[in-house]
């Protein structure tokens, strides 16, 4: 077996002892994670190969994928009772509403940077990033995260813009050197 076989096959056998026991996935942990760390222990990869690899592996076998996301929704929204409306709908309703946000949320970002400018809607991107990246590792709500972020950033005020800003000026430096290159 090749390694996207072995690969496929865990994924696979993770996602039914899921479904078997939910109680594998930790209290508050991630059902994703889980699949990931699975992957990573039983093919003794790094977390990142095993991400790549994971990607791989769904995106080649639709019904897996299927699968995954009826497990990740079983675990973060009706068994914990979050989004449960959004969750007991069907593929289809799921997949026109993520659609519709996906775009509303390019537009919204498109229109902050013609009435704002880049830096603003970059620095929107960047907050909104920060704030999943907390809620995701400490097990709580984006709402709260972010707020959770915002008075860090009132108590740390001149560090934290510093530190905005030099991230920021870097990656337009990025860009700049990326476009002189062409």
């Amino acid at each position: 077996m090749n390694k996207e076989e072995v690969s496929q096959k865990i994924v696979s056998k993770t996602i039914s002892n899921v479904k078997e026991n939910p109680l594998v996935v930790k209290e508050n942990g991630c059902a994703a994670c889980h699949v990931l760390f699975s992957l990573s222990k039983e093919m003794e990869i790094s977390e990142q190969e095993a991400s790549d690899l994971l990607s791989e592996v769904l995106l080649a076998n639709p019904g897996l994928d299927d699968s995954f996301i009826d497990m990740v929704e079983n675990i973060h929204m009706k068994r914990r009772m979050m989004g449960t409306t959004f969750a007991i709908k069907s593929r289809e309703a799921k997949d026109k509403f993520i659609h519709s946000n996906f775009k509303n949320t390019l537009s919204e970002l498109h229109s902050d940077i013609v009435n704002y400018g880049p830096d603003i809607a970059l620095r929107k991107l960047l907050m909104s990033m920060i704030s999943l990246e907390i809620a995701k590792n400490i097990g709580i709500d984006y709402h709260a995260s972010t707020e959770e972020l915002y008075y860090f950033m009132r108590k740390n005020d001149q560090e934290t813009h510093t530190n905005l800003m030099e991230f920021i000026n870097q990656f337009y430096q990025r860009v700049i050197n990326r476009e002189k290159r062409r």
